[in-house]
């Protein structure tokens, strides 16, 4: 079957379109009035960061994490994200949040301090799995932020597309599904960057940490951009592993993508073992594998499971299949107080609901590296119209215009299907605004955001202000979804929870780390 045909067969039930599941977190670096980096402990009024449902820490005490539950209604998702950030501001005195994905000023790597989970085994693992990553690529590049989007198909969906089917055959079904989906995602995710990306300059400071040789322009006394980025946090500017380039991951199926992660994990590195694990008594990372663990691999999509207690992401996986997956490549949208809008959710929807549909043969890792070529020059020039991107390995070319209209011709039939389901043309505004977008590069989030940076002469000034009208934004509105009752309530329970934690630990951390690597020795 074709696209439309599959298309046809879904919105034949209403609740195959409307019922789908979504997540979100958010990541944003806390910062003093004058736009440095919060030197403050996570703030004592938001709770544990082991285990506050709503409100945690990434990398580093600084980075701050809000999560959203799954919710099938958009609204009721943007929602819930503006009450986490509505109360996170009640805890943050004078402090403000950065409203980009790229950190500015960045004195040193010591002006970072990683995240702190008390004193806990399973805690000061997550702190020494952040000194793994300082050591092994530096903190700076670690503190860059983003969006990530969490997305399930409802049984419903499945059910009309593959009909009655016995539980192992279903299981499998749905995991060839969302492969099929991440295949798509890798030939055609570059719009994402395109329409979205919000990174095209950086601060000197950071650009001093990554030796690039990519040929920048100034702005400003310290701020560099290229003319025509999109997002340069997707780059190698930012996080990527380049241990982790020689490694071939594979997602033609489930077999296939857990071999290839169990290879990365066990895999020692020559690179990393130089740093040594244990040094005068002192750890410095969790192992000298080009893996420290799952979390680490770099993948602007992943395929995931919630799991059980004790179980790691690819045991999961590899007991029930694949669930949902999280779309790792949006940049926090700086014009946005909760970093990402309505329009972005909604495309994301349409476009992940296209991926599945839309037939996606198998893929082998040259061309996997070609279609990682064609992000790779979204990125960095995407935003020039004489930009040709590959058609897999395959000589024709095409522009990012002509290709992005020739998706959006069938995002707008996963529209129509949408907002039938739902009674509405909500869908339908978003395609149609955005796909101006695609026709006109200058409408896009990163030259928005390079022309103000632009007219205020760096990035600096922009953020501060951006930073003080979203936090006056958030606070001028009343909760929504939750109260401020239930962040407490929640405050109180998940410092609770920690205690509970660190008074039930019986190994020692040394006996725990062994035991939690047993199967890789």
């Amino acid at each position: 079957m074709d696209f439309s045909q599959r298309l046809q067969q879904i919105s034949a039930n209403p609740d195959a379109l409307t019922q789908i599941g979504r997540g979100l977190e958010r990541e944003a670096l806390r910062i003093t009035p004058q736009g440095g980096l919060s030197a403050q402990p996570h703030p004592a009024g938001l709770g544990s960061a082991l285990t506050n449902k709503w409100v945690t820490t990434d990398f580093a005490e600084s980075l701050l994490e809000f999560i959203t539950p799954v919710s099938h209604d958009v609204d009721n998702l943007l929602t819930q994200l503006s009450d986490i950030h509505q109360f996170t501001y009640s805890k943050l005195g004078q402090e403000n949040l950065w409203p980009m994905s790229m950190p500015c000023f960045v004195g040193s790597e010591d002006d970072i301090t990683l995240a702190q989970y008390g004193s806990s085994n399973n805690g000061r693992m997550k702190t020494l799995y952040r000194e793994g990553l300082k050591h092994r690529y530096g903190s700076v590049m670690q503190v860059i932020s983003g969006v990530h989007f969490n997305f399930s198909f409802p049984d419903a969906f499945w059910q009309q597309l593959f009909g009655d089917q016995a539980e192992q055959e279903r299981q499998d079904s749905v995991s060839d599904a969302y492969f099929g989906l991440i295949r798509n995602y890798y030939r055609f995710g570059w719009l994402i960057p395109y329409l979205f990306g919000a990174s095209p300059a950086l601060c000197g400071s950071f650009l001093n940490k990554s030796a690039s040789k990519l040929n920048f322009e100034q702005v400003g006394s310290g701020t560099y951009y290229l003319p025509n980025a999109t997002a340069l946090r997707l780059s190698d500017l930012g996080y990527t592993n380049h241990e982790q380039s020689s490694l071939k991951i594979g997602f033609n199926n489930l077999g296939q993508y857990l071999d290839g992660l169990q290879k990365a994990i066990r895999t020692p590195s020559d690179e990393f073992a130089s740093i040594g694990v244990k040094v005068d008594g002192e750890y410095r990372q969790l192992n000298t594998n080009v893996l420290q663990i799952e979390n680490e691999l770099y993948a602007p999509i992943r395929p995931k499971r919630v799991a059980a207690d004790g179980e790691k992401p690819s045991e999961a996986l590899d007991r029930a299949g694949v669930e949902y997956i999280e779309v790792r490549s949006l940049d926090v949208n700086p014009f946005s107080p909760i970093g990402i809008t309505e329009d972005q959710v909604r495309f994301l929807d349409l476009f992940l609901t296209w991926a599945v549909l839309s037939p996606s043969d198998q893929m082998d890792d040259a061309e996997l590296e070609c279609w990682r070529d064609n992000w790779n020059r979204v990125v960095l020039d995407g935003r020039n119209p004489e930009l040709l991107l590959k058609i897999g390995c395959n000589g024709e070319r095409l522009s990012v215009q002509e290709w992005g209209l020739r998706v959006f011709a069938e995002l707008e039939q996963v529209a129509l299907a949408m907002d039938a389901a739902a009674g509405n043309d909500s869908y339908q505004q978003t395609v149609k605004r955005l796909k101006t977008w695609v026709e006109d590069p200058e409408l896009t989030l990163s030259a928005q955001l390079l022309s103000q940076i632009k007219q205020h002469e760096g990035i600096g000034r922009v953020g501060i202000d951006l930073a003080g009208a979203h936090a006056s934004a958030i606070q001028e509105r009343d909760f929504t979804f939750y109260s401020q009752q239930d962040f407490e309530q929640e405050v109180e329970a998940s410092n609770s929870r920690q205690q509970q934690i660190e008074q039930s630990d019986s190994q020692s951390f040394d006996e725990f780390l062994d035991e939690y690597f047993a199967d890789l020795k």
